[in-house]
């Protein structure tokens, strides 16, 4: 699905652009996704690297592993992207710092393996224990 999608912090420092095929979308339930957010869950959509941009702000960066970053405002702390740190192929955003969150819609969760056990959806989505299947 092609689109031009925007999007940004809380407190409107960064701002972002997608424009380009949307690879997939989903709720992440791992433990540090949940640790970053406070969050339960948290819904992200993959875009190829080339496909986001930042339009306004410079966001600080956060090693969360010996591969990964995570990007965020500084001022109010919202996350905003995951993203390998060395030759990044694709970037997963917040669905949420969309600024229409409802035009992209959680097609599957992975990471179940260590959700919060009180935490259950009603959908019928299609649930994996790790990073399901075509991922790394």
């Amino acid at each position: 699905m092609k689109r031009q999608l925007e999007g940004g912090c809380l407190c409107g420092e960064v701002r972002y652009r997608i424009s380009g095929e949307i690879i997939d979308a989903g709720y992440c339930h791992c433990r540090i996704c949940r640790r970053a957010s406070g969050a339960p869950v948290v819904a992200w959509l993959t875009v190829p690297a080339g496909s986001f941009s930042y339009l306004q702000g410079t966001p600080s960066v956060y090693r969360s592993s010996a591969q990964s970053q995570r990007e965020f405002c500084r001022g109010c702390g919202t996350q905003l992207v995951f993203r390998r740190s060395e030759g990044p192929v694709t970037v997963d955003v917040t669905t949420a710092s969309l600024d229409d969150p409802s035009l992209v819609r959680p097609e599957y969760h992975i990471w179940r393996e260590s959700r919060i056990k009180w935490f259950e959806t009603a959908d019928s989505l299609p649930r994996h224990e790790d990073a399901g299947p075509d991922k790394e």
